[in-house]
C-alpha cells in the first residue's frame, strides 16, 4: 500500500522540481532498508517521476556526546546499508564527517539536483532543529515521513498524562491503523531508472566512507574528533544483530516475561532499544514476527476500549505484556515529544510534580553527590554503583534498576534539577538507547511524569514515589547481579 498521508509533513513550501535529475532520500533515524515507510515514501516518488533514487546515509562527529560507543553502532549499520544496497537500482552515498563541520553543505548540493527530497521524521534530540533549518535553505521540496511506531504519531493530537490515557486511546484508534504496514522491502519488484552518477566534484569535497572507516576498528574510531573515553558497548548495530536479538527473544525469553522481566539476574527483557532507536530495526517488523507466532490476526482484538493492560490484544500473557512496553509505553513518549520541545525540560513535569519537588528542595540530604561520582559509580550503594556500571561498560542497564537508578540520583542530588541534569547526562552519554523519546520518558517517570501522587509523604521526594535499594533487594534477586557488576570500590554499603 501507499504510505498514509497521516506519516506524511511537508516541512518547507518548496515545489517538486520534476525536471531535476533525482530523488533524494536523506536518511537520518530509520537507518534501515527494509521495513521503512521513509524510503517506501521516496521510492513511490521516484517511480511517480520516472527518476533514479539517492539514498544518502552521513554521520557527523559534532552531534552532543558523540564517542567510539555510538559511532561503531551506527557505522556498522552503515556497513550493512552499503551491502544490502549493492547491486540495486538504488546509489547509496554513504558519508561520515572526519572532522566537525565537514559535512555542512552536503545535503544541499545534492538537493540542487533532487526533484524532492525526503527524510525521516523524527521528533527527538538535535534532529528537529537539523531538519528545520535545512528545510529553510532548500528550494526544493522536504518531506519528513514518519516509521517510528504503529501509531502514526499525528494520529494524537494531545499530549496524555499517563500511559492509561494513552492506553485508552490507543484501543480506540489503532485498529484502523494495524493494516498500514510498510513495506517488508520498499524496493522488491520496482523498476527504478539506473542508478545515478553522483557529480566529480560533490565526491571530491565529500568523499565516500571507506569499508575500513565503516568496519569500525579501534584504529579506524581514534581518527575521528569524538570521545574514546566512551568505549564499545556490548551489542553489534545493523539490522542483522537486530534480527538475531528479536528471534533469540521471541523463541526463549518471551514466554519467561510476565514472570522474569522484573529480575535483573534473568535478564529476560527483549533488549531491543538500541537498534529501535538507531532505527536498525522496526516497531512493524516486531509487531509482524510476534503475531506471526501468536498466529494472531486483527479479528483478535476485543471490543473493549477501557485501557486495560491484558485481554485487548488477544494474544498469549507473555505477548501483551510485551506489547505493552514496545507500543504503549515506547509511543506514548513520541506522543510527548512531538508536540511538546520542552519535553526535556525540567518545567515539562506536572505541575503537582514540580510543586511537591520544590516543597521539599531544602530537605536534608544524609549523601550528596557529584556527577562525577555518579559517573564513576563512586557512591555508597554497592547496587546503585553496580547499576551504573553495567551502563558504563556494557552500554544497558537493566529495565528495573534503571528506575531504581534514577530514583537514588534524586535523593543523592542537591536538587532535583541537578538530578534531572545527571540522568540525562548519564543516559545519554552511556546507553545505546539513550537520547530517544522512550529513555526520557524513563528519566521523566523518576520525577513524576506519567505517574501520581503517592503517599505517605517522604523527605525529598514529597510525593514522587519513592525506591530504595533494601526494598529492590527483597522483590528481586541482585545478588549476583551486584558480583558480576560490582565496581569494587571500598566503603560501600553492603545490601547482605
Amino acid at each position: 500500500m501507499r504510505v498514509p498521508e497521516l506519516r506524511i509533513q511537508a516541512l518547507n513550501n518548496q515545489p517538486l522540481r520534476s525536471d531535476r535529475s533525482f530523488v533524494l532520500y536523506w536518511m537520518t533515524a530509520s537507518r534501515r532498508v527494509q521495513w521503512n515507510f521513509g524510503l517506501q515514501r521516496a521510492v513511490e516518488l521516484a517511480v511517480a517521476l520516472g527518476r533514479p533514487l539517492v539514498i544518502l546515509e552521513a554521520l557527523r562527529v559534532g552531534y552532543p556526546w558523540a564517542s567510539d560507543r555510538l559511532h561503531r553502532f551506527v557505522l556498522q549499520g552503515m556497513a550493512e546499508n552499503r551491502r544490502r544496497l549493492r547491486g540495486s537500482p538504488v546509489r547509496y552515498y554513504c558519508y561520515v564527517e572526519l572532522g566537525a563541520g565537514h559535512g555542512a553543505g552536503l545535503l544541499e548540493a545534492l538537493a540542487n539536483q533532487a526533484a524532492v527530497v525526503v527524510t525521516d521524521d523524527y521528533p527527538c534530540f538535535f534532529l528537529p532543529r537539523m531538519q528545520q533549518a535545512v528545510a529553510s535553505r532548500l528550494y526544493v521540496r522536504l518531506e519528513a515521513v514518519d516509521s517510528n511506531g504503529l501509531l502514526p504519531m499525528r494520529a494524537a493530537s494531545q499530549v496524555f498524562p499517563t500511559a492509561y490515557a494513552f492506553r485508552r486511546f490507543l484501543q480506540k484508534r489503532l485498529p484502523e491503523h494495524l493494516n498500514e504496514l510498510p513495506d517488508r522491502d520498499p524496493l522488491a519488484g520496482v523498476t527504478l531508472p539506473p542508478p545515478v552518477k553522483i557529480d566529480t566534484e560533490i565526491l571530491q569535497r565529500w568523499p565516500e566512507a571507506s569499508d575500513e572507516l565503516l568496519a569500525a576498528s579501534p584504529e579506524q574510531l581514534a581518527k575521528l574528533p569524538i570521545d574514546h573515553s566512551v568505549g564499545p558497548g556490548l551489542a553489534d548495530g545493523g539490522a542483522s544483530a537486530a534480527k538475531v536479538v528479536l528471534r533469540s527473544f521471541l523463541t526463549t525469553k518471551l514466554h519467561r516475561y510476565p514472570d522474569e522481566r522484573n529480575q535483573p539476574e534473568a535478564d529476560v527483557s527483549s533488549g531491543l532499544s538500541p537498534w529501535l532507536h538507531f532505527g536498525h530495526l522496526s516497531t512493524h517488523q516486531i509487531f509482524v514476527e510476534l503475531a506471526q507466532q501468536e498466529d494472531w490476526h486483527p479479528g483478535s482484538l476485543s471490543a473493549s476500549t477501557k485501557g486495560s493492560k491484558a485481554g485487548w490484544w488477544g494474544m498469549s500473557e507473555a505477548a501483551e505484556a510485551f506489547l505493552d512496553e514496545l507500543i504503549t509505553w515506547r509511543e506514548v513518549g513520541f506522543n510527548m515529544c512531538w508536540q511538546r520541545p520542552d519535553y526535556d525540560r525540567y518545567e515539562s513535569l506536572p505541575e503537582w510534580a514540580q510543586a511537591t519537588l520544590a516543597e521539599h528542595e531544602g530537605d536534608t540530604r544524609q549523601h550528596v553527590y557529584s556527577r562525577d561520582e555518579f559517573e564513576q559509580a563512586a557512591t555508597h550503594d554497592e547496587l546503585w554503583n553496580s547499576a551504573q556500571n553495567q551502563l558504563l561498560t556494557e552500554g544497558r542497564m537493566h529495565n528495573y534498576l534503571r528506575m531504581l537508578w534514577g530514583k537514588k540520583i534524586l535523593e543523592w542530588s542537591a536538587t532535583p534539577r541537578d538530578a534531572l541534569d545527571t540522568m540525562i547526562h548519564l543516559n545519554n552519554k552511556y546507553a545505546l538507547d539513550g537520547r530517544d523519546p522512550n529513555s526520557y520518558s524513563g528519566i521523566f517517570w523518576v520525577l513524576g511524569r506519567y505517574d501520581r501522587a503517592w503517599g505517605p509523604e517522604r523527605p525529598i521526594f514529597g510525593t514522587i514515589r519513592f525506591m530504595s535499594s533494601q526494598n529492590t533487594a527483597r522483590k528481586v534477586r541482585v545478588r549476583d547481579y551486584i558480583e558480576q557488576y560490582r565496581p569494587r570500590l571500598r566503603g560501600q554499603q553492603t545490601l547482605w
